[in-house]
């Protein structure tokens, strides 16, 4: 009994709970250095990484679960409180209105009706409530009942129409009562590409731009700056501005990538059209005094509000749905149809172009931009658009590679301003698009890249667009702005330019360029190029090695120093070559080159630019004028053929004094195009080599190798698939016997096939193996969370995280302590 007793007390006993804590993260996780070796030893699979963790808060799970539960109380209480209230309410109007019981619960029904209508509306509401109560009575449905319920139904119908149209207008006067209170135009949304990190010039906005008030930047453009967060001018934009703005010269302006050339151009182009709606306002007041005066205004102030229509060039349009008034479309639930929508839409826009005016009573093309390629033209009107938000000038783009009909659109705005590649204008031009009718108002004109542009062969629309703006579109005031990285560089042109001239001296060049512009006056020439014609913050390496090496040197450089990385090439066909061999080896590159979609190339760069480490593989389409941020490293695959593709592709990196890499991958064939580049850009001394370890290089040329073979069975068997199917499709066609000898593999059987597979399987599960293993020994760091799997141990760099720029750098204070070196600066 004993022992019972004692075994309940000890039932009955409350037992010691465990305390539930869970931890609140305030700091962040840190990583902690360990050696790839520990991964490698037995007991230690499931190890992932250690990682150290000194802010947080222990917080009792317990307690919390209880305040949620307060809290979820409280709210139930004061919904149920509401509801009481309501409830009251309603039984007090109840008791005050009794006698109209049948129209209360009607009321209730429908709750969109409201409470201060017409006493006519009142009576048909008691009418009908009397009818309702008449066909419980009388089960046979009578006429006047259907005609009864069918007049109720017009005057809903009709009750829901007023009351719309009332709100709409109430809800457009107060629109118009904000539009006049304020004097700014509201800023324009700015969409999601690549140019917004280059765009905010500091993270604090509306700072103090003190500096750009004696450039005679308008004071809108200065509201834009600051809100921008751009302090200060840079060296060109300085240079620039007084004589484009304030003594109207034309301007021929060279300085290196990445100096602000796009504002340069920008903010003189924002200043004439501001200057010329504000005379064009001037003399339609002047000519207010006539008795058509008032015809005018009505089409100037309608005009301006046009002007406030927001219109993106690369998203979607929205299509505006007409409100019908009329009671038979209402009431039937028809659909008007269009006959010719095409040429309705084409009349309208004529209709539209008629009264705007090609001329200068209307809203004519006064800024025009012609680049080489696509993704510097969007890149331009992001820049523009952003200097311009609290302003009514609108932009547009007209490039290649996008729908034709969408841009049409777009130019039935009118715009002010248009970014174009030549070749897609010239064609509108062809078509006489309306608002390319006359070019005679054109007030800017600005040619980017223009040693590209004028290149003979390159752009032969452009010789013809010219050719029209020099002739039957001339205008005198008319102010033109000449940009490149590399205008004023000799040996630049190819020796067809000039037929008999071997070299070019750069004073021939910027004469050849003022002739094709049509610049007749001494324009202000601008050159702020380095006699290296590359930034001070770059640096630039080399390294020599075989065709075949150069593949392993990529993959090497792309494990070691993580970061974005742009890797150029000389033709398309190596991008492809290079992108199938790098997804083998799970690097997740980006392709970009001219045979790709403008969608997917404009979808990669913004995915690159999100992206903290990732490759683009890219020919020279991205070579000129894109502001990709904190572009870490370039390599140039395959050396280019002149020194200006050189000096753009270097460019992308070491962007507004920011320091960058250019590696240089020199094999036998390259050695001809980089003697020249360096005696053109004066490369007096060697390029430093950059160190590569030795003892990795076995690892990584084994995968390389391994990839690289299948590779080429993919590439082959996919060939073959694409010519076989065409061979059958056309015999089934024709019903002809096809032979085997058209085939490639001549038909060979499916236990071959089989085999095949078998074997690339095989092989890529070996790869898959050998890219678990680590390439690089010593201490690494590790930033990966701990729930989220696996440690990958084959993306490690070397300790210490060091950068290829202290790599370079530190073999070059090694070579200058050396012996041999510290002699010949004595000497």
């Amino acid at each position: 009994m004993k022992t019972k007793n004692t075994n309940k007390k000890r039932i009955h006993a409350t037992p010691v709970k465990p305390l539930k804590r869970s931890i609140e993260v305030r700091g962040e996780w840190k990583a902690v250095d360990l050696d790839p070796g520990i991964f490698s030893e037995e007991g230690l699979d499931g190890l992932v990484c250690f990682e150290e963790l000194k802010s947080y808060r222990l917080v009792d799970t317990d307690k919390t679960a209880a305040q949620v539960k307060e809290g979820k109380q409280k709210a139930k209480k004061r919904k149920s409180s509401r509801d009481s209230s309501v409830e009251k309410g309603d039984v007090d109007s109840k008791q005050s209105e009794k006698p109209l019981e049948p129209a209360k619960k009607k009321k209730r029904k429908n709750k969109n009706i409201d409470i201060n209508e017409s006493s006519q509306d009142e009576t048909i509401t008691v009418e009908v409530t009397q009818i309702e109560a008449n066909k419980k009575e009388d089960t046979s449905t009578s006429p006047s009942v259907i005609t009864a319920t069918e007049d109720e139904r017009k005057l809903k119908k009709k009750s829901k129409r007023n009351k719309k149209k009332k709100q709409n207008s109430a809800e457009e006067e107060t629109k118009a009562s904000k539009s006049s209170q304020n004097e700014t135009i509201k800023p324009k949304k700015q969409l999601k590409n690549w140019t917004n990190a280059a765009l905010s010039g500091s993270r604090v906005k509306n700072t103090d731009i003190s500096a750009w008030k004696d450039l005679f930047v308008p004071p809108v453009v200065l509201k834009a700056l600051s809100d921008l967060g751009f302090t200060s001018p840079t060296p060109i934009q300085t240079l620039v501005l007084p004589p484009a703005i304030r003594d109207r010269m034309d301007i021929l302006g060279a300085a290196e990538t990445g100096s602000g050339k796009t504002l340069a151009f920008g903010i003189p182009m924002i200043h004439n059209i501001l200057e010329w709606k504000s005379n064009s306002k001037k003399d339609r007041n002047m000519d207010s005094d006539s008795p058509e005066s008032p015809e005018d205004n009505e089409v100037s102030s309608e005009e301006e509000g046009s002007v406030t229509v927001e219109d993106e060039g690369v998203e979607e349009d929205a299509i505006d749905e007409d409100d019908y008034d009329d009671d038979e479309n209402l009431r039937l639930g028809c659909v008007k149809v269009i006959e010719d929508v095409a040429m309705k839409f084409d009349n309208n826009s004529a209709e539209a172009g008629e009264k705007d005016g090609a001329g200068a009573q209307g809203r004519p093309l006064l800024g025009l931009v012609l680049t080489p390629t696509r993704e510097l033209a969007v890149q331009v009107k992001h820049h523009i658009d952003a200097v311009a938000k609290f302003t009514d000038i609108k932009t547009a783009i007209v490039v290649g590679g996008m729908a034709q009909q969408k841009q049409r659109r777009m130019l039935n705005h009118r715009p002010e301003i248009i970014i174009a590649t030549p070749g897609r204008l010239w064609d509108l031009i062809r078509e006489k698009h309306p608002h390319l009718l006359n070019l005679r108002p054109l007030r800017s004109l600005v040619i980017d890249e223009a040693d590209r542009m004028v290149e003979r062969g390159h752009f032969a629309e452009l010789e013809s667009l010219l050719e029209i703006l020099n002739t039957t579109h001339f205008n005198p005031k008319r102010q033109n702005f000449v940009f490149s990285a590399t205008l004023t560089m000799a040996h630049s042109l190819p020796t067809r330019v000039l037929q008999k001239k071997k070299h070019t001296q750069p004073n021939d060049k910027v004469t050849l360029l003022m002739e094709r512009v049509g610049i007749k006056s001494k324009p202000k020439v601008i050159d702020l190029t380095r006699k290296q014609a590359t930034v001070e913050t770059l640096t630039e390496t080399q390294i020599h090695c075989q065709r075949e090496e150069k593949d392993f040197l990529l993959y090497y450089f792309l494990l070691q120093y993580p970061g974005r990385t742009m890797v150029f090439a000389n033709s398309i066909d190596c991008i492809k070559r290079l992108n199938t061999l790098l997804v083998i080896l799970d690097c997740t590159p980006l392709p970009l080159h001219a045979n790709m979609h403008q969608k997917q190339r404009l979808k990669n760069l913004e995915r690159f630019a999100e992206m903290e480490s990732c490759a683009l593989l890219t020919t020279d389409v991205a070579a000129r004028g894109l502001d990709i941020p904190d572009v870490q490293h370039v390599i140039h695959y395959q050396v280019p053929r002149t020194s200006e593709t050189y000096v753009h592709r270097s460019g992308r990196t070491a962007r507004a004094t920011k320091e960058g890499l250019s590696l240089l991958l020199i094999g036998p064939d390259d050695m001809v195009n980089f003697k020249k580049i360096s005696k053109t850009l004066r490369k007096d001394e060697e390029l430093p080599v950059f160190p590569i370890d030795r003892h990795s290089m076995e690892a990584i040329k084994e995968r390389v190798n391994l990839a690289r073979k299948i590779e080429k069975i993919e590439f082959f068997n996919s060939r073959q698939k694409h010519h076989n199917s065409w061979f059958t499709q056309a015999a089934e066609a024709m019903d002809i016997a096809l032979d085997e000898d058209l085939l490639l593999g001549h038909g060979r059987d499916e236990d071959d096939e089989r085999g095949q597979q078998k074997m690339v399987k095989s092989m890529k599960k070996h790869l898959k193996h050998l890219i678990s293993k680590p390439v690089f020994k010593g201490a690494t760091k590790t930033k990966y969370p701990t729930q989220m799997g696996r440690l990958c141990l084959a993306n490690m760099s070397l300790a210490g995280d060091q950068s290829a720029i202290t790599s370079v750098s530190a073999v070059k204070k090694n070579k200058k302590n050396t012996p041999s070196q510290r002699k010949k600066e004595k000497l």
